[in-house]
């Protein structure tokens, strides 16, 4: 499951004491098992979006690479799987501007909507029927949308409770199960009706359920979320708007204009656009990292903090490299080399893609609970990033051994991927939750919120990653392939652990 299923939950608290508590005040804080009605609303309002989204995931390679004759676009595997990778990479870069206009031009509340709106007509497009056209104006209106939706409705959520209301994790927790719940049912529902009957329909139905997402949002949210989301919490100075147009305005048209006149004269491709990408994968979150450390408003301390985050950031990147593959090349594995008539039953290769939120729902309350257990003998921050690495690892391994046992051209007992899944689940409760609590506590007090950015940002860099390396995967190279990155990332959680000791003095009494 990638960062953005499990909606990672960044609270940004109105700058002024006085609106918050106003805020807090207008939202009724009871009529939901204890908790404000607010939160009922938001948690189906993220229980269609995730439905919308992931439902669209579950099929969206197998429409790009299945012939024209059975109702996909006919493109190439290879192309196919890096322009999943790259739409995964995007939507991830967009939350860097949803962030900025909600908290610069129209607030949280209206970022959701509008959100919405894009993300229900990128999959109205995705279902007409055969047209290229569409399905790339499918993804810049899924980028944008998501852009917009994703940094703020969790933030809805937090304004909804006092700073130090004992019910916040718990709310929290209950919105989590919305979104995994969301990604669960979905390949089971749009996976089976875009598979087997029509692609189109299944966009259909996503496009349905973003449209649920956004009646439930728009019908309740003045009754139940009060003022929650409605204040621009930095809102642009006149004079800013103006720097703000100059500075992005217009290289941003100047920028959509080249694109549109490259794409006239055939001079942007696919792979270059692949290319472009996977460039600014890497070059933004260094610059953002350059810029905070080199911040005047950046203690000594801080700078020591940011250094210590280097190594995570990296070994973030490498786990959502392989992590993020589950939707691409185990999704192709899933439909090319799984044995899909199983005990009496047909699988759909689409329902793969429902066993890492399964998972996540099962065994997140056991891993939380063993670290609580442990106490203060728990590992190190860096001992659980490796942790994470070395499971990511071994589920690429698991895949491997079947290829290994039967060579690659036998079909694969379903149950090898299901193990696969489980494994780099486990490495993903390790790191992820971990990961999130470790970038808001090394975080420069000046920059938290670009802090959160970069850790999204790792999830953009691998996806981004994965649109290059993914080309080199093809049935003859099937065991290089998954041997070569799994061994990559065992080696590198050793490299960790080794250096999980060094990672921790500059973390400066951080644990």
């Amino acid at each position: 499951m990638s960062n953005l299923k499990k909606q990672k939950i960044v609270e940004s608290a109105p700058h002024s004491t006085s609106n918050r508590q106003k805020i807090v005040e207008s939202v009724p804080q009871t009529g939901f098992f204890g908790h404000p009605k607010g939160l009922f609303t938001l948690f189906f309002t993220e229980f269609w979006e995730r439905f919308s989204y992931y439902g669209m995931k579950a099929i969206l390679v197998y429409y790009m690479y299945y012939s024209v004759s059975k109702g996909g676009l006919g493109i190439s595997q290879q192309t196919a799987l890096a322009i999943a990778s790259v739409y995964g990479s995007l939507v991830y870069m967009s939350g860097i501007i949803g962030g900025w206009v909600s908290d610069r031009i129209i607030g949280s509340s209206k970022s959701v909507l509008y959100g919405g709106i894009l993300i229900m007509f990128g999959h109205i497009a995705l279902s007409v029927p055969g047209s290229m056209t569409m399905f790339f104006v499918s993804m810049v209106l899924i980028v944008l949308g998501s852009g917009l939706l994703k940094p703020n409705i969790s933030t809805v959520l937090g304004e909804m409770y006092d700073i130090n209301d004992a019910r916040r994790d718990a709310a929290f927790s209950i919105f989590y199960m919305g979104v995994n719940l969301g990604a669960f049912v979905a390949p089971l529902v749009v996976g089976t009706i875009g598979l087997k009957y029509n692609f189109h329909l299944g966009f259909g139905l996503a496009a349905i359920g973003m449209f649920l997402a956004l009646i439930v949002y728009s019908l309740q949210k003045k009754k139940n979320l009060g003022l929650a989301g409605t204040f621009v919490h930095n809102p642009l100075s006149e004079e800013e708007k103006k720097k703000a147009f100059v500075k992005i305005g217009l290289p941003a048209i100047v920028v959509i204009a080249l694109i549109i006149i490259a794409g006239f004269t055939g001079a942007l491709t696919v792979q270059r656009f692949i290319d472009l990408v996977g460039v600014l994968g890497f070059v933004i979150p260094t610059l953002y990292f350059i810029v905070m450390y080199r911040s005047p408003k950046t203690t000594k301390e801080e700078r020591s903090n940011l250094l210590a985050y280097i190594p995570l950031f990296l070994a973030a990147v490498m786990f959502w490299s392989i992590e993020e593959q589950g939707s691409t090349i185990l999704a192709n594995f899933a439909d090319k080399r799984t044995q899909l008539d199983f005990a009496g039953i047909h699988i759909n290769q689409a329902w793969f893609q429902s066993l890492n939120p399964l998972f996540i729902v099962a065994f997140a309350p056991i891993v939380g609970s063993l670290w609580v257990k442990l106490g203060n003998k728990q590992p190190s921050i860096p001992t659980k990033f490796g942790f994470g690495l070395l499971f990511a690892g071994l589920s690429f391994v698991v895949i491997l051994v079947p290829a290994w046992l039967g060579g690659n051209n036998a079909l694969v007992n379903p149950l090898w991927l299901v193990l696969s899944y489980f494994v780099v689940v486990i490495g993903e409760l390790c790191l992820s939750p971990v990961g999130l609590s470790a970038t808001t506590k090394l975080a420069p007090a000046a920059f938290s919120a670009q802090m959160m950015s970069m850790w999204f940002l790792a999830n953009a860099a691998a996806q981004a990653l994965n649109a290059q390396i993914v080309k080199f995967y093809t049935p003859q190279t099937e065991m290089m392939y998954f041997g070569t990155i799994g061994v990559a990332s065992i080696v590198l959680s050793i490299i960790l652990f080794a250096l999980s000791p060094k990672i921790k003095t500059f973390m400066k009494g951080i644990n």
